[in-house]
């Protein structure tokens, strides 16, 4: 018997959810910080729960950075403003929900 989605109610293997999700009508907002020593931390404000830590782990493996995703905000250690969102656009989120401040 297969897995049943507990969102959808549909079997996983047709389950549509994560397509759902990144198309809501949410905003994406992406800036970056100045920390301590100079130093930069882009931040992804804007996604919420599981999509969130996917997202997060995507990001860091796609630009080769390190982060935290944490508080409902995705922080990623240096400047990455406009490779975050080529990033996040590729990963399916659409270009009109997605700022970069």
């Amino acid at each position: 018997m297969p897995d049943i989605c507990p969102k959808c109610g549909l079997p996983k293997e047709i389950c549509v959810c994560d397509v759902l999700s990144k198309e809501t009508n949410r905003r994406i907002k992406i800036y970056t910080e100045k920390k301590k020593f100079r130093k930069y931390m882009t931040v992804v404000s804007g996604l919420e729960g599981d999509d969130m830590d996917k997202t997060a782990k995507e990001l860091k493996r796609i630009l080769a950075c390190g982060g935290t995703s944490k508080n409902g905000i995705i922080e990623l250690q240096g400047e990455h403003k406009d490779q975050v969102k080529k990033a996040l656009l590729s990963l399916g989120y659409p270009e009109e929900s997605v700022d970069v401040a």
